[in-house]
């Protein structure tokens, strides 16, 4: 029966140290918005604190504009989440859909 048992999935994001500290998340849609993230499970599902929502323009759902909306502390659907990046800039890291290749 052990066959049978589901493999736990294993996500390649590594998103705990960027616990306590602000990220910036783009939505299916356009939506966009930033908090300080407090938890998030292998879906991509975020709870984040003194989350800002940043508005679009009506006449175009793919720009923003400078007006802001405060929503607090948010649970933001991860099926939904496009991107995730932190606010105080980015950094690199391998592919990790290529295969390393030793020497």
């Amino acid at each position: 029966m052990a066959d049978k048992e589901k493999k736990k999935k294993e996500s390649i994001f590594d998103l705990s140290k960027y616990i306590d500290k602000h990220i910036r998340v783009k939505f299916q849609g356009g939506r966009e918005a930033s908090g300080v993230l407090k938890g998030f499970d292998p879906l991509l599902n975020l709870v984040l604190d003194g989350t800002i929502e940043y508005m679009r323009d009506p006449d175009d759902q793919y720009k923003l504009t400078e007006d802001t909306r405060q929503l607090g502390l948010v649970v933001c659907r991860g099926t939904s989440v496009v991107l995730i990046c932190p606010q105080d800039g980015m950094e690199a890291i391998p592919n990790p859909f290529i295969q390393q290749q030793d020497g």
